[in-house]
């Protein structure tokens, strides 16, 4: 049964080599990344059921044991990111046949895109940072790749800068990586977690903690070093943008849970309450703020991809099993959601060509269906009920006031207005109002490109109408996190 771990991590990395052999064949690579995603699925979500019923399990590779080999973990939250990325992935894979140029099929698209997935995927089940280093860097290459696709003067210059970023955040991982092995002769971290509390200097520790945080931070875009995200994700095509969006900062975001929770432990009120709070805040505030000031579809998402991180780092600053819980259905409730919103951006450009608001408008007359499903879903990364932003969103708030962190409470709940803002902009400019397309836009058949982003839409009303047992599965999650003996004993043995 530990053997299912690796799948989800095995199957991406084959169907990506093999599709680099049938790369002149574009409709077999459709055919067998379809069957490909639907398989990671299914795989994805037995797994994430079998943890949930019979607990964290664990696999040391090659029979080398914990903390000396290599070894994969599966709790609920690491099989929960999983299935999460498994659908993100078949839905943008979707969105990508009807909208992505042929001539870029041709360049290994699929094969990076699977590429991709297999570093989001280990990077979630790893149990040791070495090989979250390695997952990481599988994962930033094929993002690489997939940004620079299509070759406009726009996207080289902004995929260097963001190679340049993410190459120096990967430099400063692998030193702290360095580090901790060298304070504590370890790099599992289940093995981390116990030499850490055994250490009777923290200093050193503390000053690795910050290390590894920076180095998650810039990954994840939280303030100050969120700066590359905006640019980077406007150049590359709506399936690309989407999958970005909805995967690769929550990697980062993921790894500062994982390691904040499980080995830096120590020292909660200058690493919890005071500086992931502080950090949180000015990400959700700056990231809106940065929305409101855009008049362009895609990178008003962009700033609010910002914006969102900054309620899954507040979920983590409070640290209770309330806070925490919010924290894991927003990510959840988040990457469906800007998933789903981006490739409404990327329909909306197939329609009209552009994705500037003031060359847009009218689109509810011809297109209403298009009009009235992204209504919905602005309305639930807004927060509005009964959607599923507002449950996400809920417990957050809820956690704050009950710690007595008011200001960050109503600090998010002025950002939710500003969203909720920003959102009302996009839909009066670019479905309301006089029709500004030609006749061959209006008469443009949109089936193809709205049917991908559909499951999302059902998705997010469902969180929303079956919000307790999502919450209550979060706050399983939650409880795991809070007691760590459970993930340290399922790998090295009580």
């Amino acid at each position: 049964m530990n053997n299912l771990i690796m799948l989800p991590v095995i199957i991406p990395f084959f169907v990506g080599a093999l599709l680099i052999i049938l790369v002149r064949k574009p409709i077999l690579q459709r055919i067998v990344s379809t069957l490909a995603m639907l398989v990671q699925l299914i795989v994805s979500i037995y797994l994430a059921v079998t943890v949930y019923l019979n607990g964290t399990i664990s696999i040391a590779i090659g029979g080398w044991q914990a903390p000396f080999g290599i070894v994969f973990v599966g709790d609920t939250l690491a099989t929960f990111m999983v299935v999460l990325s498994s659908i993100i992935g078949f839905v943008c894979l979707w969105f990508s046949f009807p909208t992505m140029h042929i001539e870029r099929e041709k360049f290994y698209f699929y094969s990076f895109y699977f590429f991709l997935i297999t570093g989001v995927n280990g990077s979630f089940l790893t149990g040791d940072l070495f090989n979250l280093f390695v997952f990481f860097e599988v994962m930033l290459l094929s993002s690489y790749a997939l940004m620079v696709i299509g070759g406009s003067k726009f996207q080289l210059r902004e995929t260097f800068k963001y190679a340049v970023i993410n190459v120096f955040s990967s430099m400063l991982l692998l030193t702290a990586i360095a580090f901790i092995y060298t304070i504590t002769g370890t790099v599992n971290m289940a093995h981390l977690a116990q030499r850490v509390t055994e250490l009777e200097q923290t200093g050193p520790i503390l000053v690795v903690s910050i290390l590894f945080f920076i180095a998650f931070a810039i990954k994840g875009a939280i303030f100050p070093l969120y700066f590359w995200l905006p640019q980077s994700y406007y150049g590359p095509p709506a399936a690309v943008t989407a999958l970005f969006g909805g995967l690769l900062t929550k990697v980062g975001v993921y790894a500062i849970i994982r390691v904040f929770s499980l080995i830096f432990i120590h020292e909660q009120d200058f690493t919890h309450q005071s500086l992931m709070l502080i950090l949180a805040g000015f990400t959700m505030l700056l990231g809106v703020l940065g929305a409101v000031a855009q008049f362009d579809f895609k990178k008003i998402l962009a700033f609010h991809i910002i914006s969102q991180i900054g309620y899954m780092l507040m979920g983590l600053g409070l640290f209770t099993a309330t806070a925490l819980a919010g924290a894991i259905f927003f990510i959840a409730h988040n990457m469906i959601v800007k998933t789903g919103l981006i490739l409404y951006a990327g329909a909306t450009e197939k329609v009209t060509g552009t994705t500037d608001l003031s060359k847009m408008g009218g689109l509810l007359k011809s297109h209403p269906f298009l009009g009235w499903s992204f209504f919905v879903m602005g309305l639930s990364i807004a927060g509005i009920p009964p959607l599923s932003g507002f449950f996400g969103k809920y417990p957050l708030i809820l956690a704050a006031f009950t710690e007595g962190s008011f200001f960050i409470g109503f600090l998010g709940l002025f950002v939710g207005i500003l969203t909720l803002f920003s959102m009302i902009k996009i839909f009066l400019n670019v479905f309301w109002g006089p029709e500004k397309q030609t006749n061959k836009q209006q008469e443009y058949s949109i089936g193809k490109v709205i049917t991908p982003i559909a499951p999302l839409l059902v998705i997010t009303c469902l969180m929303g109408l079956f919000a307790e047992p999502v919450y209550t599965y979060s706050l399983v999650i939650a409880n795991e996190l809070l007691n760590p003996s459970l993930y340290i004993d399922a790998v090295l043995g009580e």
